[in-house]
């Protein structure tokens, strides 16, 4: 049941990559410019009363070692990037292990 739920939670991530992959395309060729939409910019527009509480608790809470550097950075990266890595991170931790066949067990 855990492995169903992260591996639907993965194929939505991947979803939602695609999906801002095709928005940012579909921006980038309207403008005649690259245009990539930041995480930071998706987040504030899902959730703007959410987004804007979690960045100070954020900053509050998280060592500012991280906090520059990681977190930051991240959140200028673009959407369909971060989802997509998430989406195929969480679809490789769903996955099963593969029986080692043909590996002596003996030592």
């Amino acid at each position: 049941m855990f492995r169903f739920v992260l591996r639907l939670l993965g194929l939505l991530l991947l979803a939602g990559a695609f999906a801002a992959l095709v928005i940012d395309g579909t921006r980038s060729i309207a403008g005649g410019a690259l245009a990539l939409t930041p995480l930071a910019q998706t987040l504030a527009w899902l959730s703007p009363q959410k987004y804007a509480a979690l960045k100070p608790e954020l900053q509050h809470h998280v060592p500012h070692f991280v906090w520059d550097p990681l977190i930051v950075h991240l959140l200028t990266a673009p959407t369909s990037l971060v989802a997509g890595a998430l989406g195929a991170l969480v679809l490789l931790a769903a996955q099963k292990r593969r029986p080692k066949i043909g590996y002596s067990n003996r030592e």
